[in-house]
């Protein structure tokens, strides 16, 4: 194994059209950076994995089963293969994967009552690739980085320097397809889950919970076209592609979960949800209306008191900060309501220990956290799976991006998974939350058609 060997691509390419020569390439990732700015500077592909590690009933390592813990095994690896990154790149070397939001729940203690029903897709996948492309989207530049452990790397970025100059536009699709929508409940049933997850927060369980509807959606669109049509019409800071051949994963999330570079931390809550108008005015209208709700705003609040609590674990002493605490970002279908929470690591501390401090997300479980998990399982209808989970990157030089896992299509057996929720307060209005989760639904349900 050598060092990490760098080259800037000559002819500058864009990640989404270089990875359509990758989009069947069994464990292919992409982390697709559509909409971007300062969220969204950088896209990331990944290809030829040479360490794999699937988490199912137990750790698979290689395909090899452990005993050993994933986060433990993770977190020695990292240690002992260590990396420096000399470049203003965010990764060149190290793994890019997911945590489903059951790994999570399983990893707090919270049981489920659905433990026994097979789970969709593993509770975690993490590949360390051999092969990155990075593309920095402010520079107008492309990146190519290999690692020299399937072969020497300057004969990897020779070959792969070559394939990437072959690289055309993809053609999108034209003909249009039929879906069918099933919901795991009634509209009724949703109903009463709403206010009974409000019942909780006026006995003083919980203050906050995230509720969760699953929706099945029947398309024969395959799931390729599906992500360029996602990515065109609602483009996103934090989306990717995942290709792990027996199920795919498109997302279109607008969420960062946690980020960390030099020991500096940043997580970014979303709570508060409008949709896009249809005029000028009633889109200033509708901002504005997000902007001064009331709800809305205590309900970030809530969630941003619990993640300076999670980050306050692994932060030094005063630290943890709240630069942004009340901010609007505009999607293609929705306005967001978003704060800034950050922090700087604990001398001792790493990576894989900012992630057991904070894993799953507060914005989407609730607060207090293990309560609102338990009462998540009692109301909601099936497990959540990769929804509501995390997907990104981990470095060998201990940074990470991840993302929370929303807006995001599960692909297996013909059949794409889709989770749609909202944050419950005691002042929730119960059919407000059932069209929100509907309105969140709707530029996915879109690119399937």
């Amino acid at each position: 194994m050598g060092k990490t060997v760098i080259k800037k691509l000559g002819q500058y390419k864009p990640a989404w059209q270089i990875f359509g020569l990758f989009r069947q390439e069994d464990q292919a990732v992409f982390l697709d950076s559509s909409l971007h700015g300062r969220l969204g500077r950088y896209s990331i592909i990944g290809r030829r994995p040479y360490l794999t590690l699937r988490q199912e009933e137990r750790l698979y390592i290689n395909g090899v089963p452990s005993e050993e813990r994933l986060e433990d095994f993770m977190k020695t690896y990292l240690k002992e293969h260590r990396e420096e990154n000399p470049t203003d790149l965010p990764m060149i070397s190290g793994a890019v994967g997911y945590f489903t939001y059951d790994y999570g729940r399983r990893r707090e203690g919270v049981p489920s009552r659905f433990e026994e029903e097979e789970d969709l897709i593993p509770e975690a996948v993490w590949n360390f690739y051999d092969e990155y492309i990075i593309e920095d989207h402010e520079a107008g530049e492309v990146f190519l980085a290999a690692g020299g452990h399937l072969c020497p790397a300057e004969e990897a970025l020779s070959r792969l320097e070559t394939l990437v100059q072959s690289a055309a536009y993809p053609e999108e699709e034209k003909r249009e397809y039929p879906v069918k929508v099933t919901a795991d409940s009634e509209k009724e049933e949703y109903l009463r889950a709403v206010e009974k997850m409000r019942d909780y927060i006026v006995a003083g369980d919980i203050y906050i919970a995230n509720l969760t509807r699953q929706l099945l959606l029947e398309s024969e669109k395959e799931p390729y076209e599906v992500f360029l049509r996602l990515r065109r019409e609602n483009p996103s800071p934090f989306g990717g592609y995942f290709q792990y051949g027996d199920f795919q994963v498109v997302s279109a999330s607008p969420e960062r979960f946690l980020k960390m570079r030099a020991g500096s931390i940043e997580t970014r809550p979303i709570k508060g949800t409008r949709k896009r108008g249809e005029t000028k005015e009633e889109d200033d209208a509708l901002r504005e209306e997000l902007r001064t709700s009331e709800k809305d705003r205590s309900e970030l609040l809530m969630i941003v008191d619990l993640e300076r609590n999670d980050l306050s674990r692994v932060c030094r002493k005063h630290s943890v900060k709240v630069p942004e605490l009340f901010a609007i970002e505009e999607y293609a279908t929705v306005f967001h309501l978003v704060s800034t929470v950050t922090g700087e690591l604990l001398e001792g501390k790493d990576v894989m220990d900012l992630m057991e401090a904070a894993f799953p997300g507060g914005s989407i479980t609730g607060a207090p956290k293990r309560r609102a998990m338990e009462i998540i399982d009692e109301l909601e209808r099936e497990k959540r799976g990769l929804y509501t989970g995390s997907m990104g990157y981990i470095t060998l030089d201990g940074c990470c991006d991840l993302n929370i896992v929303i807006r995001t299509l599960v692909h297996k057996d013909g059949a794409y998974h889709l989770g749609v929720g909202g944050g419950i307060t005691c002042e929730s209005e119960n059919e407000f939350e059932y069209e929100e989760t509907w309105q969140k639904a709707l530029a996915l349900v879109r690119a399937l058609g």
